[in-house]
């Protein structure tokens, strides 16, 4: 039996939260604002969250449109807030003008984690070289996964990457989001693939509703075939 895949599901308040958590969802990562790709939520928005469901929550720490990290000050303040409120996994990633892993403001921020464990966002999709990037994240403590679609574009152009790359193995877990749709499963599957991250995809309605359980189910149900 292949091994059972890990649904990741995008909350922006805990009403998502609960209908994810009904749907099947293993982990949900945290954000606020998509209009900008997904920003730092307000630690109360985390709070309540973490009251209303119990399985883990991934906190996105990124402050602005993009992938500079901006002011480091505030970055590793707001990575400080969400560890005294109880936060204990994170999702973070910046670049630098050369399209480079951006490793000082990394780690600042890792600094703040104290060991968590933490995801490599979709800044790899957009970095100048991928391999690159990994090689020099490789030794940041608590990194376990890297976000990705394979290409800037979405799942649709970077689907041969993500092959090849699942192909590979690795330290850290390929979790696959950005234009993730169910008919690109069974070829993520069969490659080895045993991460999905899903966010529009949840919210038959648009991201103007919440988080549909019965669209979490169908997801889950697709994955559970493997």
């Amino acid at each position: 039996m292949s091994e059972r895949a890990v649904l990741e599901v995008i909350a922006l308040d805990a009403e998502d939260a609960i209908a994810a958590r009904a749907g099947g969802a293993d982990r949900l990562e945290l954000v606020t604002d998509m209009a900008a790709d997904g920003l730092t939520p307000p630690v109360p928005v985390f709070t309540a969250i973490r009251a209303a469901v119990d399985i883990p929550l991934r906190v996105m720490v990124r402050l602005a449109d993009g992938f500079a990290a901006g002011d480091l000050d505030r970055l590793a303040r707001v990575a400080r807030q969400l560890r005294a409120a109880g936060a204990e996994e994170f999702v973070l990633g910046f670049l630098d003008t050369d399209g480079q892993a951006d490793v000082d403001a990394v780690e600042r921020v890792v600094a703040e984690l104290a060991g968590c464990r933490w995801t490599f966002h979709r800044a790899l999709d957009h970095a100048a070289d991928r391999d690159a990037v990994r090689k020099q994240l490789a030794d940041l403590p608590g990194l376990d996964t890297y976000l990705t679609a394979g290409s800037p574009a979405g799942v649709d152009e970077g689907l041969p990457t993500l092959l090849t790359e699942a192909s590979r193995g690795g330290d850290q877990q390929l979790l696959v989001g950005g234009g993730l749709r169910l008919d690109h499963v069974p070829a993520l599957r069969e490659a080895g693939v045993t991460a999905f991250h899903i966010g529009g995809a949840a919210r038959p309605g648009g991201w103007q509703k919440p988080v549909s359980a019965e669209a979490v189910r169908k997801w889950r149900h697709v994955l559970d075939r493997g």
